[in-house]
């Protein structure tokens, strides 16, 4: 399959509806306002289509045989390429619990069939608008290469960055976070809790930490991926340190005294002793304490 790719230029809109009629009302009202537009005539349509190209917005039709409107979204929405596209839902529907079940789904607006013309129109351009804003905002986090990920109130991943989608394919099925994962940090969303989730993976685990609450049904968290051996080889290269001298720096960023820095790495004390005298002597610095802050700054870079 393709890898989607983002328009270049105008605002594209991917209009999803069974009916021909109210597809093709549509498709001119956008068009004569100067936006491109992509039409399916059903979910599985518009996801063949959002595999291939990456639209500005989306319109749906709530009510569609098969895979019906709110089915197609959580589809779209579960895709982190996806997630940030917004989708207005043109229905017919005007019940409270259909509106909610649409804004649920992953919609941002609903906008009610017979659609007003002008209406239609401003709430593209508001939902544009706030979309464009995002997009920034989150290059400009692409950009510095951190491990970020938003997620909403039900666990699904709203966005990511670019390091972020990498440590989760490397590691899990789809870029999708497994449930057990989910679970745990619905419970941090929750409590606000800013300690940090650690998952399992072969080789090492993956940490999660809940940064804030970024919007109204937005929670940021960082990833961190930690390999088996990846800290103290990044310790010894930096610092230029030995592997073990590397291994009782490690244990002492993470605030162990030297008896138990003995007994995990089946040493005697006097020889944990021997090598932080080494690891002060080579990275210039008098004590323990600022050579924990030294390690700690080295592995967060």
């Amino acid at each position: 399959m393709a890898e989607p790719v983002p328009c270049q230029t105008g605002a594209t809109v991917l209009v999803v509806d069974d009916t021909l009629e109210s597809l093709s009302f549509v498709t001119a009202t956008l068009e004569a306002g100067g936006m491109t537009v992509l039409v399916a005539g059903d979910g599985a349509a518009a996801l063949q289509t959002l595999a291939l190209v990456v639209p500005d917005l989306i319109l749906m039709d709530a009510m569609m045989p098969g895979m019906d409107g709110f089915a197609t979204t959580q589809r779209i929405k579960a895709d982190p390429r996806l997630a940030g596209v917004p989708v207005i839902f043109m229905t017919g529907l005007t019940e409270t619990k259909d509106v909610l079940r649409g804004l649920a789904a992953g919609g941002v607006d609903y906008v009610q069939k017979p659609v007003v013309v002008e209406e239609l129109l401003a709430r593209i351009q508001v939902h544009l608008g706030n979309a464009r804003i995002t997009q920034r905002s989150q290059a400009a986090l692409d950009q510095s290469g951190r491990s970020l990920l938003a997620l909403d109130g039900a666990g699904r991943i709203l966005w990511s960055t670019p390091r972020t989608i990498t440590i989760l394919m490397a590691h899990l099925e789809d870029e999708a976070l497994p449930p057990v994962v989910v679970a745990a940090l619905l419970r941090l969303m929750e409590s606000e809790d800013l300690r940090p989730f650690r998952h399992a993976i072969p080789g090492g685990e993956l940490e999660f930490t809940l940064l804030t609450r970024s919007g109204p049904d937005e929670w940021l968290f960082r990833l961190a991926e930690t390999l088996d051996g990846a800290e103290e080889r990044l310790l010894a290269t930096r610092h230029g340190l030995t592997d073990r001298e590397a291994e009782v720096l490690l244990w002492i960023s993470r605030g162990k005294a030297n008896r138990e820095i003995s007994e995990i790495l089946g040493i005697s004390p006097r020889t944990v002793n021997k090598h932080l005298e080494q690891v002060f002597e080579k990275m210039g610095i008098e004590n323990r304490a600022s050579a924990a802050a030294a390690a700690v700054k080295t592995l967060a870079s």
